[in-house]
């Protein structure tokens, strides 16, 4: 099915997988993101920096397709052209990308759009602008991102207290580390390493589901 902003809701913003074919070692995305879909990821971004347009698009579509079948929003990451050209189900952007009403103005009132922030006039600024969600982080070290500014967990519990719209925490966070979330407001993790480089994708998604949805009930 297709999704849109009026029908997301906090769970499936449980387990959110970012992609990054860094971790492929010879699979393909389709293979990996199906994996992950059977361990029950709730949703889906296409984050792949290192593919030309085309190859994205083609990447885009398939996965696309697969989401649907599982039911499980897909959108892609900061390429708002492309997630239009392909009626992906949204977008999700960083502070420096297309700020969120210029993505709304341009993407439509209906498909489903994430911002990144770090401070809680950021997240204040992006939910006035019309975000669906936020994605907040580093909340511990990565190394999945360069140039990522570690948020404090008394920040992140600010920002959950400053907006009415869905938080999920991003960065570094792995099956061992989840559980201090607890408390802080998020309805969700985004994770890339900790599912698709794993040896078996399936079991972690399943076990970082679990260990997720006691850490949102803590």
């Amino acid at each position: 099915m297709k999704f849109d902003r009026d029908i997301l809701t906090k769970d499936q913003l449980l387990l959110y997988a970012v992609t990054d074919s860094h971790w492929l070692n010879g699979r393909t995305l389709h293979s990996v993101v199906k994996e992950s879909l059977e361990g029950g990821v709730t949703f889906v971004q296409l984050r792949e920096k290192q593919l030309d347009e085309a190859h994205f698009m083609e990447e885009a579509k398939d996965l696309q397709v697969l989401c649907r079948e599982y039911n499980v929003p897909f959108i892609i990451n900061d390429n708002v052209d492309i997630a239009l050209a392909m009626d992906a189900d949204g977008v999700h952007v960083g502070q420096s990308d297309m700020e969120a009403g210029d993505v709304r103005a341009k993407l439509g009132p209906d498909k489903i759009i994430g911002v990144s922030a770090q401070t809680v006039e950021q997240a204040i600024l992006a939910e006035k602008h019309g975000a669906d969600y936020l994605g907040v982080g580093a909340v511990f070290p990565t190394g999945s991102k360069d140039d990522a500014t570690e948020v404090p967990h008394e920040t992140l519990k600010a920002i959950c207290e400053a907006v009415s719209i869905p938080v999920i925490a991003i960065g570094g966070i792995t099956q061992e580390n989840v559980s201090t979330l607890a408390g802080s407001g998020i309805c969700g993790i985004a994770v890339i390493s900790a599912i698709y480089a794993q040896p078996d994708i399936r079991k972690a998604a399943q076990d970082l589901k679990i260990a997720t949805a006691e850490m949102v009930k803590a």
